[in-house]
């Protein structure tokens, strides 16, 4: 009888064991797999270019930019159609003037670099992003040149397909 008494208290023991272990590997695998989620990023390349902080009290304004873009690059034995929308981050009503005043320069600047990209650049979020980048570089660049401000901040796409 001493034995039939045991079963139960060990059965039950071993199911609150297996509970217990199932339960730690879950939180272990959870923990590992929140862990490469958040130190896996790249190093916070993802920042845009910002202008000097003196700019920065003024109110951001978004330019939407009336048509999108669209162009072919080549890439991996075939051409792609790319479509990208964009938009400026100004700041402040004067910058924003000037912006809309000088848009066909603006959409010059962004076409001959969305022409120079590849269909690698496109492809991966860090070319994306690098793209972006020198966008913002030769939209500066360009306004300088006619307007001796760089009025625009950052160019930022609001729309991307590739086919």
């Amino acid at each position: 009888m001493a034995d039939d008494n045991a079963t139960p208290e060990q059965g039950g023991s071993k199911k609150k064991l297996i509970i217990i272990i199932v339960a730690a590997v879950v939180l272990l695998a959870a923990a590992g797999g929140a862990a490469f989620f958040f130190l896996s990023g790249d190093d916070g390349s993802q920042e845009d270019i910002v202008l000097e902080e003196q700019n920065n009290a003024l109110p951001a304004i978004y330019v939407t930019l009336p048509k999108p873009f669209v162009f072919n690059v080549t890439g991996d034995q075939q051409q792609r159609l790319v479509q990208v929308n964009t938009q400026l981050l100004v700041r402040g009503s004067e910058m924003e003037a000037l912006a809309k005043e000088n848009l066909p320069l603006i959409e010059h600047a962004l076409l001959n670099t969305f022409g120079a990209a590849t269909v690698e650049q496109l492809r991966t979020p860090q070319g994306q992003l690098e793209i972006r980048r020198q966008s913002a570089e030769n939209v500066r660049a360009a306004l300088i040149k006619v307007t001796g401000e760089p009025v625009v901040e950052r160019v930022l796409f609001t729309g991307f397909v590739m086919q």
